[in-house]
């Protein structure tokens, strides 16, 4: 993939700023090939902060892109993509929008364009991301490496079939929000029982991360409960802490708390079909 590769952004969200930073990080473009728009002057300060060049309207940055990301939000998205049809020909788009089908995307779009749907998560921030994609029925083998090389400039990333992106995003998409919850009450028993508070978030946040890590390495090697049983010595202290966790039903509220994201998730595709 060319370092001169021209990335468009319509919408400088938080998410749009960490793809563009990995990949340039990454060497996969320059700042001088990545042109965004976005009414929000955080947004926008964001970008030039970066080297990129900010429009003030979504129709330069198409004409001035090879691939644009479509990150605005759900509810504008398609005044949008009417806004841009006549100059979409030719071009990749790679939308981030929850809900928007690739079906209602093409539609909206010139029969000529071609289109990628993604679900990436914040993390992408510190390039620890975990996204997804699905190919719209234009979008060629190439296309499709292209993204997922950007796509891992900036974590791990999966092709899945359209079916699958209410459940991530309910799993990954909003997973990292249960995981802030989870290490916020993590410190927040360590700092009843005598710990600093920064010591607690440290040690707290750490944990998590060490934690993941073991999982992602041991995947389809050894199941996380045999992990859990690692640490887990007969009248310990873990165990007496797991016993509380299944007693408070700590994991039915987790897997109760990704299907009710699921639900919402399709709630909201419904109602733009």
């Amino acid at each position: 993939m060319s370092s001169c590769l021209k990335i468009g952004f319509l919408g400088g969200g938080k998410m749009a700023q960490a793809m563009a930073k990995g990949f340039i990080s990454a060497g996969l473009t320059k700042s001088e090939h990545i042109v965004a728009s976005d009414p929000v002057d955080m947004a926008k300060d964001a970008f030039k902060s970066l080297g990129c060049t900010v429009f003030d309207d979504n129709e330069k940055v198409v004409k001035n892109s090879e691939i644009v990301f479509l990150s605005v939000k759900p509810v504008i998205m398609p005044s949008v993509l009417a806004q841009i049809r006549n100059l979409s020909a030719d071009k990749l788009f790679i939308s981030i929008a929850m809900g928007i089908t690739l079906q209602q995307l093409e539609k909206g779009l010139s029969d000529k364009s071609r289109v990628i749907r993604v679900m990436p998560n914040t993390p992408m921030l510190v390039k620890k991301g975990a996204s997804v994609y699905v190919k719209g029925s234009k979008a060629t083998s190439n296309d499709a490496k292209t993204t997922r090389q950007l796509l891992e400039s900036v974590g791990i990333c999966e092709e899945v079939p359209e079916s699958y992106l209410d459940p991530v995003t309910a799993l990954s998409g909003s997973g990292p929000a249960y995981i802030f919850v989870a290490i916020e009450a993590l410190a927040d028993g360590a700092v009843k029982m005598g710990l600093p508070r920064e010591l607690a978030y440290k040690l707290a946040s750490q944990t998590v991360l060490g934690a993941g890590e073991l999982v992602y390495q041991n995947i389809n090697i050894r199941h996380p409960g045999q992990l859990k049983d690692d640490v887990s010595s007969p009248a310990g202290s873990t165990t007496a802490g797991l016993g509380f966790l299944e007693k408070s039903n700590f994991r039915y509220a987790l897997q109760g708390a990704v299907e009710a994201a699921c639900e919402q998730c399709r709630k909201v595709s419904s109602k733009k079909d």
